[in-house]
């Protein structure tokens, strides 16, 4: 069996979307490791912009012998339908009629909010000078907005060691050390992705 997980992310270079892969291949760890303990093959694609991920996905699901094969793509805004798929063919008219909707999966509303979930990695990373008062309080981080996060994000790093946020050089170093368990507990559209993939690994025949 086969999981292949096609993620926006990483800008327009090769070389940089590998660096991103390495880090969400940390941060979905657990994931991956279910998979290799059933020796499943394991696969994440980091596409660059949200179109390039929906339609790699869309190819991938053409081919019957893909196995699980699962969207990422951040919301870009509040969902306000009951489901990930019809959010996006709402706001992006992609036609995702027919596709299971564990199958599609929302960093809500963006990456960034998964990174802001846990403040002490944070400021691991960023040592002296990081503003960790500077980011969102609140429990539910998915009701921050986008340009809320990003702009909280830059205020609490801008004067750090290492300064400010920058998701290019950045991400990857703050997904491998950022702790998923505390994402889970502000971002509930991260909970149900770790939970229906951990689900779908291990309880297949």
């Amino acid at each position: 069996m086969n999981v292949a997980i096609y993620m926006e992310g990483g800008g327009p270079r090769a070389g940089s979307r590998a660096e991103l892969r390495q880090g969400m291949d940390e941060f979905l760890a657990e994931v991956k490791e279910a998979c290799r303990a059933r020796s499943w093959n394991w696969r994440l694609v980091c596409c660059g912009a949200r179109e390039e991920a929906y339609k790699r996905f869309r190819n991938a699901r053409a081919n019957r012998d893909a196995g699980i094969v699962v969207l990422l793509v951040d919301s870009e805004g509040p969902v306000g339908v009951s489901t990930s798929a019809g959010h996006l063919a709402a706001r992006d008219g992609w036609d995702l009629d027919g596709v299971d909707d564990d199958f599609v999966h929302l960093m809500v509303q963006t990456m960034e909010a998964w990174i802001v979930a846990d403040p002490d990695a944070l400021g691991a990373y960023y040592g002296r000078d990081f503003r960790e008062n500077a980011l969102p309080r609140q429990q539910n981080l998915e009701d921050v907005s986008k340009r809320d996060v990003a702009k909280a994000l830059d205020r609490a790093t801008r004067h750090s060691q290492k300064g400010r946020y920058h998701k290019i050089q950045h991400a990857r170093h703050l997904l491998q050390r950022i702790d998923p368990a505390a994402v889970r507990l502000r971002c509930r559209h991260c909970a149900r992705m770790f939970e229906i993939l951990l689900r779908r690994v291990r309880s297949a025949d």
